[in-house]
């Protein structure tokens, strides 16, 4: 029986600390689903219409950061070869994010900045700065600081930023304080939280575990410094134009950013071209699909800030660009990414005192190959769709698209349960 992760580094977190972020962004995930089917209309109206609000906060916060929190907590003992350095701190973060999350939501699809809104900021806030401490604590602890734990410490500073600024701007709604009105802060929030959130952090686990899944041993710490520098420098130029140079066209620091992610698309190829392992499986598929599916936010961002220099707007090429975002590139990666992490997180936990003495079954072995090409089909399906009736303004498209994810949502939901109540075969 081969296994994706050496056995003896996670041993030493439970799979209570891990699972529950599975299981809640499992169902954020249906949930924004069905508000995108439900609510389609919003997005003939503004960005900040507060149901494309509620939705956004709920893929961002409920699906896409409460899977990286579960599953960093299970990665970082990898990274430092040490034990997580508190599960009452996991278990802390994830009760804290799980109250505040759907107070925020309801919140913004009420739109009340009242106390839900306030409420639920404070909580996820607080559970940030709660899993930064176990972060800290625990890559401190290790025998040296690796890049790939650069990148997440440095994710989770911009993850943090990116809860005060909300905040911040919610009480701005009850309580004007700010120079500028709220929307003029939103791309502020919005881009610390894509930029050095899900791009720093996806780019710096990525690049620890996609050679681990293809078992390759290319290694280029030198570039992955690099990019690093790129995104990180980047998102600084953009934040000193924002507040010095505001004349700053955002196409400069963008087009850094451009060239980091260029730079991880070089050294991916390199690490598949040195695998070991030549059969791709379909996770591995749709994880490295959500690799191309990058560059199209990216291009998007660039024409976007093109527009808005030259005084044009094009309010439903924002909407899309924050659709391929959410429901495309986080999406993807963490469907793919799920039936690499999760099985082998469930398999430990059942079978780790067993391995060697008795047959186990293999970690692909716990899902059900059928339901994941379902959900992929219907993913990718329920994604084109859903994307070209927001660029085309094809609501009947946007419809059946959005119901085709649903689909998806709930193929994604009964194959994650089946691996979670999966009962000992020895």
């Amino acid at each position: 029986m081969s296994t994706a992760f050496p056995k003896a580094h996670f041993r030493h977190t439970a799979a209570s600390a891990v699972v529950p972020f599975y299981l809640y962004a499992a169902f954020s995930f249906l949930i924004s689903a069905a508000l995108l089917l439900v609510n389609s209309p919003a997005f003939r109206e503004h960005y900040f219409h507060p149901h494309t609000l509620a939705l956004t906060h709920l893929m961002a916060l409920g699906w896409g950061t409460m899977v990286i929190l579960g599953a960093s907590h299970q990665l970082v003992p990898v990274l430092t070869e040490r034990p997580l350095y508190s599960m009452r701190l996991a278990h802390l973060s994830f009760i804290l994010a799980a109250l505040g999350i759907p107070l925020l939501v309801y919140g913004f699809y009420v739109f009340d900045m009242g106390w839900p809104a306030k409420w639920g900021g404070r909580l996820i806030l607080l559970s940030v700065l709660v899993y930064l401490v176990n972060l800290l604590k625990s890559t401190g602890r290790g025998r040296e600081m690796n890049v790939h734990a650069v990148f997440i410490i440095t994710a989770t500073g911009w993850l943090f930023l990116t809860a005060f600024l909300g905040l911040t701007l919610v009480y701005n709604f009850t309580y004007p304080f700010l120079p500028k009105e709220t929307l003029e802060y939103l791309p502020l929030h919005a881009h610390a939280g894509i930029l050095g959130w899900f791009l720093l952090l996806v780019t710096g686990v990525g690049s620890r575990l996609i050679p681990m899944f293809l078992i390759s041993k290319y290694q280029h710490n030198r570039l992955l410094w690099v990019i690093y520098a790129g995104i990180n420098g980047g998102l600084l130029l953009y934040l000193l134009s924002f507040f010095i140079f505001p004349g700053l066209p955002f196409m400069y620091p963008g087009a850094v950013i451009l060239i980091s992610f260029g730079l991880f698309v070089f050294y991916l190829s390199g690490v598949y071209r040195a695998r070991i392992r030549k059969q791709v499986d379909e996770p591995m598929k749709v994880s490295l699909l959500s690799v191309a599916m990058m560059l199209l936010p990216i291009l998007l961002l660039l024409l976007l800030a093109g527009w808005r220099y030259s005084g044009t707007t094009h309010a439903r090429y924002t909407l899309l660009y924050g659709f391929v975002i959410f429901f495309g590139w986080i999406t993807a990666i963490i469907l793919g990414m799920t039936f690499k992490t999760l099985p082998f997180i469930i398999w430990n936990k059942i079978y780790h005192e067993k391995a060697g003495r008795v047959k186990t079954p293999n970690p692909k072995d716990l899902y059900s190959e059928m339901l994941f090409n379902a959900m992929a089909l219907t993913y990718l399906a329920g994604f084109l769709c859903a994307g070209a009736g927001i660029f085309g303004e094809g609501w009947l498209l946007l419809r059946l698209g959005a119901g085709l994810l649903l689909l998806s949502a709930i193929l994604y939901n009964l194959n994650i349960w089946k691996t979670c109540l999966h009962k000992p075969l020895v």
